[in-house]
């Protein structure tokens, strides 16, 4: 994704968003009202966030926060720092998010935030004060009860921290269920750091359980190695898949054999890319015929199994949706596919387990903190691990099974699962047909 806060961009990207649910809409035969609430945010807050840089100069950096829709509650959703970021790729988001906690049953809305901004290119004191600015400038529609932030692109515990920190500066008292993703130490919940690629792999098994597939005999490849992408092909790999190539914004590397995420994550960490990067069994970087290194695109044209989709949104589009080989495709990013190759997808038998399914493990542990926060209790990793999976199992077995028995999409069912229960909380409020005459 190559666009810029100042302009616009190429396609709307919430309208090709919003052009999913005519066919959700007519399947459930919704009231005109829920169609008219969803159809735009609730809210759209744009800010201008000055910072002082180190070397005394001062910029100012536009950001947004969104809330889509609250019907069901609290708006939730994280904060990414991004070049690239806008308000309509921001809007877009909450909406997502909204789909999201509502297909995973969650007490939540939808909710998002953003800033342009590429954060590898600030001081460590630099992206605090950003993180902070960020705060003051959206803490009037932001709290435990109207809108709780968490961590998504470039953003991570530590600045989830300084944000939680400077919301109570703000409030004058100590309110940790504002932020969900934070450091231990400061109320976040074990598990959090590895729940949305825990949650992707869970959904993963499960279909690949029904599929009759054994984990050995199947070979994944991962676009996208930051925290998600990471601790999915970590957990995949230990759990006997064949991880044979993994992607992040540089370059990609490709083993038939297999890689073992780790030592790469640590090359990573150390280089801070992986093209390049030449990588064996002995987890040390040597000469070694066996691995190719090769470009994202060519990763996404890999005759695999289960090509992982985790780093931004509109990977797969009508452009490069005919290269795609693989078997399945697995959304842990947000809103990899376009709708236009998602159909093309469909025609050509390939099936995509959708984001608003796959990914929801993170906000489902998101969900488990602020509980956490909110009663005074912090619960142990496994305590949270299993909660995470007891609902994961519950709600992808729902969407899993409704697309067998009505034969739509896995993207279909889960959305009318999610639209659905979002559908009724509306209706329940009151449609036309209670007021009209």
């Amino acid at each position: 994704m190559s666009r810029n806060h100042d302009q616009e961009p190429e396609h709307s990207l919430l309208d090709d968003a919003l052009s999913r649910l005519k066919d959700i809409f007519d399947r459930l035969d919704v009231a005109d009202d829920v169609r008219a609430r969803l159809a735009q945010p609730a809210l759209a807050l744009q800010v201008g966030i000055p910072v002082r840089m180190d070397d005394g100069r001062l910029e100012v950096f536009t950001g947004w926060r969104v809330h889509y829709d609250t019907t069901r509650g609290p708006a939730k959703g994280g904060i990414r720092f991004h070049p690239a970021v806008n308000r309509e790729e921001v809007m877009t988001l909450a909406f997502w998010m909204a789909i999201k906690c509502a297909v995973v049953d969650l007490p939540f809305g939808g909710g998002k935030g953003g800033v342009a901004v590429d954060p590898k290119k600030l001081s460590r004191l630099e992206l605090e004060r950003l993180s902070r600015g960020y705060m003051r400038a959206v803490a009037d529609i932001v709290g435990p009860d109207r809108d709780i932030p968490a961590p998504d692109v470039n953003t991570n515990p530590t600045v989830m921290g300084w944000m939680a920190d400077e919301y109570d500066a703000i409030m004058r008292r100590q309110q940790r269920a504002v932020i969900t993703g934070k450091p231990l130490a400061l109320g976040g919940s074990p598990g959090r750091v590895e729940s949305t690629g825990r949650g992707a792999l869970q959904v993963l098994d499960m279909w690949a359980k029904r599929e009759g597939r054994k984990p050995a005999d199947t070979t994944v490849a991962v676009q996208g190695f930051g925290n998600a992408g990471y601790h999915f092909a970590r957990l995949a790999h230990e759990r006997g898949y064949r991880v044979v190539a993994v992607s992040d914004s540089k370059g990609a590397i490709y083993d038939a054999e297999g890689l073992s995420p780790e030592p790469i994550w640590r090359h990573k960490n150390e280089s801070r890319e992986l093209k390049g990067m030449v990588y064996c069994e002995e987890s040390v970087l040597c000469e070694c015929d066996r691995t190719t290194v090769m470009s994202q695109d060519e990763l996404l044209a890999l005759d695999v199994d289960v090509l992982v989709l985790a780093a931004l949104e509109d990977q797969i589009h009508a452009d490069n949706v005919g290269d795609v080989r693989a078997a399945l495709v697995l959304e842990i990013a947000n809103g990899p596919v376009t709708s236009e190759a998602d159909d093309e997808l469909a025609k050509r038998g390939i099936p995509v387990l959708p984001d608003v399914l796959a990914n929801t493990g993170g906000v489902i542990v998101s969900h488990l903190e602020w509980v956490q926060n909110r009663i005074g209790e912090q619960w142990d990793e496994d305590t949270v691990n299993a909660r995470m999976a007891e609902r994961i199992a519950r709600e992808a077995e729902r969407v899993m099974d409704r697309a067998a028995k009505d034969e739509v999409s896995y993207r279909t069912a889960a959305y009318l699962q999610g639209i659905g229960r979002i559908a009724e909380a509306i209706e329940q409020r009151g449609t036309a047909s209670d007021f009209g005459s």
